[in-house]
């Protein structure tokens, strides 16, 4: 059951209260791919400049699963860039720069060879392009998405057609009140759910995330991580090992089952939170490039003694 993702590869530079990193790899679609290669294949969509640092394809090329013929490096454009600056506190950020440089030009090509992916993730970007995306993959079996204020504020009437044709939302519980006008994160939820989705998840960065399904709601807390490095790219990571578990999970059963279904999503987010628990030891992808699967399931055994009553 193969598994796609659409999003951003990006060039960060993060300033913590203890460090600096410049200029190292990032974007939404390459913490999700990293993340989701610990449960099997997965399919890169992004679109780079020229100025892409070949150290930064080496390590994509590294982590054996990843597919990187859909990243496509333009000739003449430059890559997207984003700076941060994390409070004492490493929940809160100040935005430094942002440059969007190849994002404001045309969405990358989705190769031919991808168009048969039945695991669809739709990285944050805007929602007109996100459902442009819909259309190359005729064989989609589960589509899930990602927002954010900006197209909240800026596209919702195209952020509505999407949730039409997606079976899962995620965003955060600012993004949740803003979209529905709902402080109470369940509430948000279930008005979204009237919006088309099948599920919702609320993430809550430190304190977990709620899952919202037409058929139960469910909370987890975050992994009580001691060694928090750098928190960015914690939340495409957490999708990575969702959709990554959910994937495997039709692998295991052959393709037979409802892989959307309330207990399937509930198991895939205990993954997706412990995968995201490694991603913030370090920064960029260095712990995740070092991580192998046995140690991620034993955080996940761990996790699941910790949260049983």
């Amino acid at each position: 059951m193969s598994l796609v993702v659409t999003g951003t590869i990006g060039i960060d530079t993060v300033h913590t209260p203890t460090a600096t990193a410049e200029r190292i790899l990032g974007g939404s679609a390459v913490y999700f791919s990293a993340a989701a290669s610990f449960f099997g294949p997965v399919r890169l969509v992004a679109a780079a400049g020229e100025d892409l640092p070949d150290a930064f394809r080496a390590t994509l090329k590294n982590f054996a699963k990843i597919d990187t013929q859909g990243l496509e490096v333009r000739k003449g454009s430059k890559t997207f860039a984003w700076g941060g600056k994390y409070h004492e506190n490493m929940v809160q950020r100040d935005t430094l720069f942002t440059d969007l440089n190849i994002l404001a030009e045309a969405p990358p090509t989705v190769p031919g060879s991808y168009a048969d992916s039945e695991f669809v993730f739709l990285g944050n970007t805007h929602p007109g392009i996100q459902q442009g995306f819909l259309s190359s993959f005729p064989k989609r079996k589960l589509v899930v998405a990602d927002t954010m204020d900006l197209w909240i504020n800026i596209a919702k009437p195209e952020l509505l057609l999407l949730l039409k044709n997606v079976d899962g939302l995620a965003l955060n519980n600012d993004e949740a009140e803003l979209l529905t006008g709902k402080k109470n994160p369940v509430t948000a939820a279930k008005h979204i759910l009237a919006m088309g989705p099948r599920f919702v998840v609320v993430k809550k960065g430190e304190h977990g995330c709620i899952l919202v399904h037409k058929d139960g709601i469910a909370a987890l807390p975050a992994y009580p991580t001691e060694n928090v490095i750098d928190p960015t790219g914690a939340g495409d990571s957490f999708a990575g090992g969702m959709m990554g578990s959910l994937a495997a999970s039709a692998v295991a059963h052959n393709g037979k089952g409802d892989f959307g279904s309330f207990d399937v999503v509930r198991r895939a987010l205990v993954y997706g939170t412990v995968t995201a628990s490694f991603t913030v030891e370090s920064f960029s992808l260095d712990r995740l490039a070092k991580m192998h699967r046995p140690e991620l399931d034993a955080r996940y055994a761990e996790y699941a003694a910790m949260t049983r009553l």
